[in-house]
């Protein structure tokens, strides 16, 4: 299921909201009714959360099935949400800690911003419970504004390399497709938020985006 949506009048949902296939992580102070959209289109369970007194959720922090990486700033309260989530954790304690920002992963692999340290590089690893790599998506260090990627799909970044595309596949074992959203808008991760069950999209995603949304996500099948 699709919703087109925007939080408050902003149209970047990923800014503000990260998922899996079994929670959203979400901002507080959100309408009832946007709230029930969220739920029913990514067909999950919605967890409200502040972090550092912060609405943005999306850019701080990055998830798949087996856990949960966030930033530094993150407080005892929230970790404390997290941790009944039944979702492995790990605070980033590396000067590259916007992890929704810097991290892209799904339940075969992840790619992260390349100046990440080793040793957070290995904390994600075990966390996530999957191979990480550095890496770049159109030459841009930000990868998880750069794509979405669920267990199913991909779509990034339009000036992707051929070369950097070749490794998303590899590390994500699903097919990657280019795109944009809120009408143009590069920078997918900013404006999509989708699970393998449904996606919100910012609501000035055109058609033709939203298109592009359901093949690359694998929602035609």
């Amino acid at each position: 299921m699709f919703e087109l949506l925007d939080f408050n009048e902003n149209p970047n949902v990923g800014v503000y909201c990260r998922a899996n296939d079994a929670v959203v992580f979400l901002q507080k102070q959100l309408l009832k009714k946007v709230k029930k959209k969220i739920s029913a289109a990514l067909d999950v369970k919605l967890v409200e959360l502040s972090i550092a007194d912060s609405t943005i959720i999306g850019s701080l922090l990055a998830l798949n099935s087996n856990g949960v990486i966030v930033t530094s700033v993150v407080g005892t309260e929230t970790l404390n949400t997290i941790r009944e989530q039944d979702l492995n954790f790990y605070v980033v304690k590396d000067v590259i800690n916007a992890a929704g920002n810097d991290i892209l992963a799904n339940d075969y692999g992840a790619l992260v911003h390349p100046d990440i340290k080793s040793y957070s590089l290995k904390k994600i690893e075990r966390t996530l419970g999957v191979s990480v790599q550095r890496g770049t998506i159109a030459s841009m260090k930000t990868v998880g504004m750069a794509a979405v990627v669920t267990n199913k799909g991909c779509l990034c970044h339009p000036k992707v390399t051929d070369d950097e595309k070749k490794v998303l596949e590899k590390i994500f074992d699903v097919e990657v497709m280019i795109g944009t959203v809120n009408h143009g808008h590069p920078m997918i991760g900013s404006g999509l938020v989708a699970n393998t069950k449904g996606a919100i999209i910012g609501n000035r995603t055109t058609g033709i985006e939203m298109g592009r949304i359901e093949e690359a996500l694998g929602f035609l099948d």
